[in-house]
């Protein structure tokens, strides 16, 4: 089964018996809300699901720009589009199938049936196929994802990086290409591990402790690398710039309007006539920590 089904194959499979659900993913870095774009037009039938809110969730800046949600989470969001059980999933967007891909992936990985439409709606369009401008509201659907273990990606990886996995597969063919596939993966060697693994185990450092260390005074003024911001650092640990007030991580996303922000290399203070990274602080306290036994 090809993971990618073509226009002419898409529009076969709409007038077939066949279940079907369309889902519209349409998302840019510079364009996240791809929701204007799907009114303007969209495959008849298909549902807008925005990828920030659907296909990923919110969390620490640690974490990255999109962490993956919940199987809880995606299988709510995949009701709401009105997936049943059994049916099969066609996912397109307008950027040569980034967005689309990842709830390809997402999806597959509960066990879904689930296709990327070959060339997005660019290709829908250009082959002269109808296109809707309604916002499609559907039945809750029944689907269940099924987190098993499938061809066995998360055995390969903790193999590789030399930790234990416990898989839980079900259908036959899975369980022997997961085994297959993880029988092939070499383990790295240990060294490469540790040095993996070093950035973690460092000890956490909360920038109200700077202040607390008197490392950073209240008062001081922050900067981003080009001087375009500037936030006042607070008794309490917080940034406050303007009539936003938060952690330097959530200070840094809201000047940027940025979902998410690592403080700790956006913001500088100034050192001996230039800026320098709030982060070099934080090495100076670990290495304070280290020497302290802590």
């Amino acid at each position: 089964m090809s993971n990618f089904v073509s226009v002419d194959e898409l529009n076969e499979l709409r007038a077939s018996e066949t279940p079907v659900r369309v889902i519209d993913v349409r998302w840019r870095l510079d364009r996240p809300d791809g929701h204007a774009d799907y009114l303007e037009g969209h495959i008849p039938g298909a549902v807008y699901v925005p990828l920030d809110t659907e296909l990923a969730t919110h969390g620490e800046p640690s974490e990255g720009r999109h962490p993956l949600p919940s199987t809880q989470t995606l299988q709510d969001a995949a009701r709401r589009w009105g997936v049943n059980q059994g049916e099969v999933i066609v996912a397109y967007d307008d950027s040569k199938g980034l967005s689309a891909s990842r709830a390809w992936w997402l999806l597959r990985q509960g066990g879904v049936d689930v296709r990327v439409l070959d060339g997005g709606i660019r290709a829908w369009t250009a082959a002269g196929l109808p296109v809707a401008t309604d916002d499609v509201q559907v039945e809750p659907g029944d689907v269940v994802l099924d987190p098993f273990f499938g061809s066995g990606t998360t055995g390969a990886v903790a193999k590789r990086l030399g930790r234990n996995f416990v898989g839980i597969e079900r259908e036959q063919a899975y369980i022997d290409a997961a085994a297959e596939r993880i029988a092939s993966v070499t383990p790295m060697a240990v060294e490469d591990l540790g040095s993996i693994s070093g950035k973690r185990a460092e000890p956490r450092v909360a920038f109200v402790s700077l202040i607390d260390a008197g490392v950073m005074k209240p008062g001081t003024m922050l900067f981003d690398a080009k001087k375009r911001w500037a936030a006042k650092v607070r008794a309490d640990g917080t940034l406050a710039v303007g009539d936003t007030a938060g952690s330097i991580h959530r200070v840094g996303a809201v000047v940027q309007g940025l979902d998410a922000c690592n403080g700790w290399t956006f913001w500088h203070y100034e050192r001996n006539g230039g800026l320098t990274q709030i982060d070099e602080l934080r090495r100076i306290a670990r290495l304070g920590m280290e020497r302290a036994g802590a």
